[in-house]
């Protein structure tokens, strides 16, 4: 079975289940009460698409000086702990953001800097120099694509499309899939899919929601906040193992994109800007 397969019965064998999302703006007062009565908050964002928009290009994302401002505000009280939980390398995570006293959960939370120590995944560490090979043998199969861009992140590997015409996709994953499709089925990498984004992982079973309860347990013993109460923000595919662990620990769920997507998240915003709304309201 290659990966597009096992990606798309995954995905498509949740569908049924899900409850339509609410707006969060439409019944803030209810859940601006929980988060002020709680003992803590956990404040947990993705960045790209949900603190930026998305943009053709990863290295041109800039986070807006408004956003940023928030941040730091927040990160200064006393009631909070932020982390922002995202796909891209923690050094690159942490060059984009740029706010001190947060926590950073980079490649999908493999790499993690906070609690005044850091976190690496081993296995993840000790396949660097595979996923390096791997990530060249995908730019000599897909160089001759125009708009495609590999991404060699360290512990895992993007293959950006969104620059690639329509018309080119499916040469795109079908080079891709030659590539990776031997490796994917022995077990010797993980596959998920994003928007307008392909990503390889390491085989080990560590995900956002795996890298949330982590930090959920972290920070509740760090901070000796038992009662602490989490929020997690996130708008693409990858975001959906972090929401369920928030629902699983009571906390708050938020979907950023449209209210129709098929996610587990409770609750949705509509853009980054209305993040940044969010951000002033807390």
């Amino acid at each position: 079975m290659g990966w597009e397969h096992h990606f798309g019965t995954v995905w498509s064998g949740t569908l049924g289940a899900l409850d339509a999302m609410q707006y969060l703006f439409d019944v803030w007062n209810k859940v601006a009460h929980r988060l002020k009565s709680a003992e803590h908050v956990l404040l947990f964002f993705d960045f790209d698409g949900t603190l930026t928009p998305i943009v053709d290009r990863p290295e041109s994302t800039v986070l807006p000086a408004e956003t940023r401002k928030l941040l730091r505000t927040l990160a200064k009280n006393r009631h909070y702990t932020v982390g922002i939980v995202s796909g891209r390398a923690l050094a690159d995570l942490k060059d984009k953001v740029d706010v001190d006293g947060i926590i950073y959960a980079g490649n999908h939370g493999l790499e993690i800097e906070g609690f005044g120590s850091n976190f690496l995944e081993p296995v993840a560490e000790e396949m660097r120099p595979f996923l390096q090979m791997l990530g060249q043998a995908l730019s000599a199969t897909l160089r001759g694509i125009k708009g495609v861009f590999v991404e060699d992140k360290g512990l895992t590997i993007s293959v950006h499309y969104r620059s690639v015409d329509d018309t080119e996709e499916r040469k795109v994953r079908d080079a891709f899939a030659r590539v990776t499709d031997p490796l994917h089925v022995t077990g010797r990498i993980k596959v998920t899919q994003g928007k307008k984004v392909y990503e390889i992982r390491p085989p080990v079973d560590w995900d956002k929601g795996k890298a949330v309860a982590w930090l959920i347990a972290n920070c509740r013993q760090a901070r000796g906040k038992g009662g602490a109460v989490p929020l997690y923000l996130g708008d693409d595919l990858t975001d959906e193992d972090g929401f369920k662990v928030i629902e699983k620990t009571g906390g708050v769920s938020v979907f950023v994109g449209e209210g129709n997507f098929p996610s587990v998240a409770r609750y949705f915003l509509k853009s980054p800007e209305e993040v940044t709304e969010l951000l002033g309201m807390l």
